[in-house]
Order: C-alpha cells, then sequence, then structure tokens
C-alpha cells in the first residue's frame, strides 16, 4: 500500500508541528506528502473512519522472539509482524535466545535479518555471558554492533557485585542497564500471586515482596554508582513506591509496567487456564491500583507488550507445568488504553508508548512533518472491537485475549517507507 489518503485524522504528536490538529493525510511511498481539510482523492486508497488518530510510532522495550533457536515458536520476522499489527514502529527484543545475545556476531546477526522490514529491530544485549549471572558480557562491543541496552531479563543478576559493577561499566561509555526486580529466593517455585487467591486455588505463591527486596537493592547500588537503570516489568504497589522515592532523589532511573498488568487480576487465575500464567505474576486488585497511578503520574514511563511467544507443547498443560509468558504486541495497546480510559488522556497514554520508551533509549521523537518520511502510528483510542485468533500476526497464539471487548485499536503504522494496515480494519 504505497498511496493511503487517511480522512479527519487527529493528530497527537506533543512537542511537532501538527499537534492537536484534525485534516487529512496523504502518504506516499511513507512520505506524508500533504496534509488539508479536503484533500483530493485521486489515486489514493481512502481510509475514511471514524475517530482515527495518528501519532509518532511507537517504541516497545520488551519482546521475546526466540530468535535464534527456537523460531517455530515466532522468529525475528514474524515477531516484526506481530509489531507492525500492534502499531509499533520499533521493537526491542530481549536477549534470552537459544544462544543467547552475549556478542557482537548475535546482535549484528539480529539487525541484518531485520533490515528492510517496516519495523526497526532494537537488539537488546545479555548483561552477564550466557545470561548466567556469574561474569560481565561484552557490553561495550556489543553497544557499538547496535545493541541499545543490557539485561538478563528473568534471571536478574543476584551477585550485588557483579550488579554494581555492570553499573558503573555502563556509566562509561553511556550504557543502558535494564533489570526486572524478582528475587529468585524468595520466588522458589512460585506460580502466582500470593495473597487469597493462591491459597483458594491450592497454588504456590509468590510474595509481593520478591520485588521491592530486589528493586531496594539495584536502587541502593544505583546511587552509589550514579549510572542509569531501567527497572523492567514492576508489577507491584511497593515496587511503583520505591521507583516514585528515586525519582524524588534525581536518580537517573525509568520503569516500565506490562500492558496485561493493568487489566488483569489474579482472579483470572479461578478457572486454572496457563494462558494467564506471566512472571511477573498477575497482582491482587491493589496492586493494580498502583500500578495505574504510577502510570498516570508519571512514576512508571512506559508501557510494554512483554510478548513471550510458547507452543502448545509448552503452554497448553497443567498450570503447574506450563511456561510463563503470553503474546502481547498485538493486544498492548488495547489492553491497556481499556484499563486506563477514563483516568488518562489519549495524549498521555500514547506519551508512555511513544516519547517514554524512545527517552529511555535516547531515541529522537519522529514529528509528523509535511514533505518527510513519515514513521507514525494510526489509531482508534474509541473504537470497541473483540480480538479474535485471526487478529494474531505472529507463529504463536498463547493469549488469553482471544474473545475479549477490547476499547481502543491500532489500525496501521507507516515507517521505513512501508505502509502497514490491519487487514480486518
Amino acid at each position: 500500500m504505497k498511496n493511503l489518503l487517511l480522512r479527519q485524522v487527529t493528530i497527537t504528536d506533543p512537542g511537532g508541528p501538527l499537534h492537536n490538529a484534525v485534516m487529512d493525510l496523504h502518504v506516499v511511498a511513507g512520505r506524508l506528502a500533504e496534509v488539508g481539510a479536503k484533500l483530493p482523492k485521486g489515486d489514493a486508497t481512502v481510509v475514511d473512519m471514524e475517530g482515527l488518530h495518528a501519532s509518532p510510532g511507537w517504541v516497545d522495550l520488551r519482546a521475546h522472539f526466540r530468535d535464534p533457536g527456537e523460531e517455530y515458536k515466532e522468529d525475528l520476522l514474524s515477531g516484526l509482524d506481530a509489531a507492525a499489527a500492534g502499531g509499533f514502529t520499533g521493537v526491542a527484543v530481549l536477549p534470552g535466545t537459544k544462544p543467547p545475545v552475549d556478542q557482537r556476531a548475535t546482535v549484528e546477526y539480529l539487525l541484518r535479518k531485520g533490515q528492510g522490514h517496516a519495523v526497526r529491530v532494537l537488539p537488546l544485549g545479555a548483561l552477564t555471558k550466557g545470561g548466567k549471572g556469574q561474569q560481565l558480557a561484552e557490553l561495550y562491543d556489543m553497544q557499538q554492533a547496535g545493541a541499545v541496552g543490557f539485561t538478563d531479563d528473568l534471571s536478574p543478576v543476584h551477585n550485588s557485585r557483579l550488579m554494581l559493577l555492570a553499573l558503573q561499566y555502563a556509566r562509561n561509555f553511556g550504557g543502558l542497564v535494564m533489570a526486572m526486580p524478582q528475587d529468585p529466593d524468595v520466588i522458589v517455585e512460585g506460580q502466582m500471586h500470593e495473597g487469597v487467591t493462591s491459597t483458594r486455588l491450592g497454588l504456590r505463591g509468590i510474595p509481593a515482596m520478591a520485588e521491592p527486596i530486589r528493586l531496594a537493592r539495584d536502587l541502593q547500588l544505583l546511587e552509589y554508582s550514579g549510572s542509569r537503570l531501567h527497572v523492567e516489568a514492576v508489577s507491584t504497589a511497593e515496587g511503583v513506591a520505591l521507583v516514585r522515592q528515586a525519582k524524588a532523589k534525581k536518580l537517573r532511573v525509568t520503569a516500565s509496567v506490562c500492558a496485561h498488568h493493568l487489566l488483569l487480576d489474579d482472579g483470572v487465575l479461578r478457572g486454572f487456564d496457563s494462558h494467564y500464567k506471566v512472571m511477573p505474576p498477575l497482582r491482587s486488585p491493589e496492586h493494580i491500583e498502583a500500578l495505574r497511578e504510577g502510570v498516570k503520574d508519571g512514576t512508571i514511563d512506559c508501557i510494554v507488550s512483554d510478548h513471550r511467544p510458547e507452543d502448545v507443547e509448552h503452554k497448553k498443560l497443567e498450570f503447574g507445568q506450563a511456561a510463563f509468558g503470553i503474546i502481547g504486541l498485538e493486544t498492548a495497546f488495547a489492553v491497556a488504553n481499556t484499563a486506563l480510559q477514563g483516568r488518562m488522556t489519549v495524549r498521555r497514554i500514547v506519551e508512555r508508548f511513544c516519547h517514554g520508551p524512545r527517552a529511555v533509549l535516547g531515541l529522537d521523537v519522529p514529528h509528523l512533518v509535511v514533505g518527510e518520511m513519515a514513521e507514525a502510528t494510526f489509531f482508534a483510542p474509541g473504537h470497541q472491537w473483540m480480538f479474535a485468533a485471526s487478529d494474531i500476526a505472529g507463529r504463536s497464539h498463547n493469549t488469553p485475549f482471544i474473545g475479549y471487548r477490547l476499547t481502543g485499536k491500532p489500525m496501521g503504522m507507516v515507517a521505513n517507507g512501508q505502509v502497514r494496515w490491519n487487514s480486518r480494519n
């Protein structure tokens, strides 16, 4: 689709020349060719949809594409297709593959394979070799190759001295350390959030304190080192409070929350549906309220998909045996928007998908400017729809949202000279 005319689009682009304007947008070969009140149709494909919005392209900071090693679950290109379907123009890819992304060659592999796709690949490198938490990986070498940050994902660094060294070393070259605050010694073999529901279901609980125990340590190390830290997937009220306090102390800290943690509470596990089994686990309503407030007041900078594909053999099992994780790229905006509607403006929600993630990675915001190549997301925040299996663009289907009625839908995106428009719109 090279010639697209979008009618009466509301432009949400804070800091851009067209912010808050409502007008027609004419996109030709990926360029914003012209804007106006009633542009002539010509030979363009016309989209005339009530409530359509456009913003600078969204970026996801947390997606696992299983490539290299487990491409049958998701390879890089199918993952990028899923990102495009979710309205993202850039996606940070987690390093916990087989083999892990812990050296220059694997970073270069991801960048080469993603060349030419509409969605930009943003590789994350492992913080330690093999993600084993024993020795720092070649962080500077990976950054020179194109890595945008470093994380050991679900196996955060246990050794406090090593974590301090990582922060100190990354500071020397402006590297970004990312860490999910979970203490494995507290989690042990937990299956879900510890509370009334886990007791009733007879499932081993994961105490909420597993998060603030590790987060408090990381923030102390951050303050000592003077470095930068991005806290991944905050899921508790205590976690939000600690990040808020750290920001009040002017520490260089940012934080993200998974979209599903804003909408779903641990009560959905009463049916033992393993599609709801995620890490960090779904929490109680009190924690969800604190997360929503944290997103609203800016304590939490970004909303992420935590896209984690799994095949049937690893997911359709008894709850205790099933793998953690759901896919989330196609639904991240819709799920977050459904959870936050009435609490936050469209502009503020968009900022958590666009401006927040870009600030974390040091990426410029691609404002919509007439005559320039566009990197933009098209979405309808008031559109009510039901997510279906046919909306999934990736290879795996491990999501609890099939059949859910959601409010707010990504309609398409334009980036790298290409327009992707969701066919079922």
